[in-house]
């Protein structure tokens, strides 16, 4: 674990409104990374900047027990034009835990990484937490993701 100081970042993408209750998240993100994935959604999206994909944690009703919202996502240049059925949202500037997830997405990889950060004592903010998938993050057997918590 390494803190970093994240500067602010603006994405647009499709979203979900879920919780971690009986395993729900896993099948809804799953769900939404399906249709990010056969819909082109980054395609679809204006102003894009770079092909890294982000999988943002926002709008927590509490802590990682209670509902929140998955927005999957490109970063992009402008908040002016968010495409229908989209969202737009501001990664917040400030400073974050940075944790690195690897190994196969299928077997778990990312969601084990959670698992960590939730048994860990991180003096979390619940404001917006987030995944980057970058060039590291192509090949499924075998991914490199960070995963940027916000901290207190």
């Amino acid at each position: 674990m390494k803190k970093e100081h994240i500067e602010a970042k603006k994405v647009i993408g499709i979203w979900v409104r879920t919780s971690n209750h009986e395993e729900q998240g896993i099948q809804d993100i799953q769900a939404l990374w399906g249709r990010f994935m056969s819909e082109g959604i980054p395609n679809r999206i204006p102003g894009v900047l770079n092909t890294t994909i982000y999988s943002i944690y926002t709008e927590y009703e509490g802590d990682y027990t209670e509902p929140y919202t998955t927005v999957l996502g490109c970063e992009v240049d402008s908040l002016e034009d968010i495409p229908v059925g989209m969202k737009g949202l501001e990664i917040g500037g400030g400073d974050y835990t940075k944790l690195t997830a690897t190994g196969n997405v299928k077997e778990g990889a990312i969601g084990s990484k959670w698992m960590e950060i939730w048994q860990s004592d991180l003096d979390r903010k619940y404001t917006t937490d987030f995944e980057v998938y970058d060039e590291r993050a192509q090949n499924p057997d075998d991914v490199v993701v960070d995963i940027f918590v916000a901290i207190n």
